[in-house]
């Protein structure tokens, strides 16, 4: 399965965002770009299609994915109905690592990718290992029988405690180590600071 092998800490610092837990004291203590002059120039970032391409590599590492992966959603959000933009972080939202994050089963978005492509969880009662499947209304991701008894799962409120939100489109049982969807998320429920507009700008070129 391929996917992107670079330091989160570093990909952090090119962004100047935190996409990962870790990164936020990286990021207090060096807030330039990586590499031995990150620190002494400046890059320019005042033009437009360096706005856009940042934007766009920032959600993109957000959420972990490469590009193909990312630009072909951006092509699925532009031929449906309502705004692109909105469309393509409700996608990235509906992946089953995201869902899996976001319930609080994983201390990140990378850590919840590698719990469901080692086949640790089972959606509607059969297996599921890939993190980039759209969850939908009802479904429900639960922790297997046989991966509850591991390490990972008997300490989880040590390695990933539980959010202190869960979004609405997300129902969580920690007990049962069980994820239910009930609706579809909605902008309010991506990351704030995320300029979709200017990745829509980005792909309309």
């Amino acid at each position: 399965m391929a996917r992107d092998t670079q330091s989160i800490v570093k990909m952090s610092r090119r962004e100047g965002y935190a996409l990962h837990p870790k990164a936020h004291k990286a990021l207090a203590k060096r807030t330039g770009p990586p590499g031995q002059q990150g620190g002494r120039y400046q890059r320019n970032k005042s033009s437009q299609y360096s706005l856009q391409l940042r934007e766009k590599q920032k959600v993109k590492r957000l959420y972990g994915l490469l590009e193909k992966q990312f630009s072909n959603l951006m092509k699925e959000a532009d031929k449906r109905q309502g705004k692109s933009g909105e469309l393509l972080l409700q996608f990235l939202e509906q992946r089953a690592d995201n869902a899996v994050y976001r319930a609080g089963l994983a201390s990140s978005r990378r850590a919840a990718r590698q719990l469901v492509s080692h086949g640790h969880f089972e959606l509607n009662g059969r297996r599921v290992d890939i993190p980039s499947i759209r969850m939908k209304t009802g479904d429900v991701l639960t922790v297997r029988a046989r991966s509850k008894n591991t390490e990972y799962f008997k300490k989880l409120d040590d390695v990933s405690p539980a959010p202190s939100e869960t979004p609405s489109w997300i129902k969580s049982d920690r007990k049962k180590l069980q994820v239910t969807i009930s609706g579809i998320p909605t902008r309010d429920d991506a990351e704030p600071d995320i300029n979709e507009q200017l990745i829509v700008e980005y792909y309309s070129r």
